[in-house]
C-alpha cells in the first residue's frame, strides 16, 4: 500500500488530510494512531510520512485545511460582501449543527492541553486565525464600518472565543434559534460600529 498509481503527490496530500479529519473527529487524537489514518487514506505509513512530519502535525493540517474549505465557501456564496457581513455571516454559522468535521476544533484543543507536540502548532493556528480577524477588522474600520478606537486583536480573541466556545457547546447540549442568534449578533456589531458624532 505505497504510493498509488496515477495519483499525484497534491492529490495523496489531500487525502491524507481528509482521512486524518475524519478519523481524528470520529476516534479523537488520542484513540487514532497514524497507521488508521494511512488505511483510511489508501496509503503506507511511509506515504503518510513522506508528507507530514508528525501525527501533531497533520492534525493542525488537517484543521488548517478544513478552515479554509469553510471559508472558501462564504467566499464564493458572496464574494462582494463587506467585512462585517462576513463577520455577521461567520457568526450565524457558529449555533449550527456541525458535520463532524467541524469538531475537529475540539480534538484539536483537548490535544494541545495534553500533548506539547500538538500544543505547539495550536498555538500558531489560533495565532494565524486571530490575524486573518484582526486583519478583517482593520478593513472594517478602515471602511468606517467599525469603530477605529476598538483594538483589533481584542476583537479577534472575542470571535475566537465565540467560534471555538461554539464547538464545544453544541446543538444538542443547547439550542437558541437562528433569528434570535442573528439579532443578538446583528445588535453586537451595531455596537461596535463608529460613533455617531453629536449634531452643534
Amino acid at each position: 500500500m505505497g504510493r498509488i498509481a496515477g495519483v499525484t503527490a497534491a492529490e495523496t496530500r489531500e487525502r491524507l488530510l481528509l482521512a486524518a479529519a475524519e478519523v481524528f473527529a470520529e476516534r479523537g487524537y488520542d484513540g487514532t494512531r497514524v497507521a488508521d489514518i494511512a488505511a483510511a487514506a489508501g496509503v503506507s505509513n511511509g506515504a503518510l510520512y513522506a508528507h507530514f512530519g508528525s501525527k501533531a502535525g497533520l492534525l493542525v493540517a488537517a484543521l488548517r485545511a478544513h478552515g479554509r474549505h469553510q471559508l472558501a465557501s462564504l467566499f464564493v456564496t458572496d464574494p462582494d460582501r463587506s467585512a462585517t457581513e462576513l463577520l455577521l455571516a461567520i457568526g450565524r454559522t457558529l449555533t449550527r449543527r456541525r458535520d463532524p468535521l467541524g469538531y475537529l476544533v475540539v480534538e484539536a484543543l483537548v490535544a494541545a492541553r495534553r500533548d506539547e507536540d500538538v500544543a505547539g502548532p495550536m498555538r500558531d493556528y489560533v495565532a494565524e486565525r486571530a490575524t486573518w480577524i484582526a486583519d478583517l477588522v482593520r478593513v472594517a474600520q478602515g471602511d468606517a464600518e467599525l469603530d477605529r478606537e476598538l483594538s483589533p486583536d481584542a476583537v479577534a480573541h472575542f470571535c475566537l472565543l465565540l467560534g471555538m466556545g461554539s464547538a464545544l457547546v453544541s446543538p444538542d447540549l443547547h439550542g437558541v434559534g437562528d433569528e434570535e442568534w442573528a439579532a443578538l449578533l446583528s445588535r453586537i456589531v451595531k455596537a461596535l460600529a463608529p460613533r455617531e458624532e453629536p449634531e452643534d
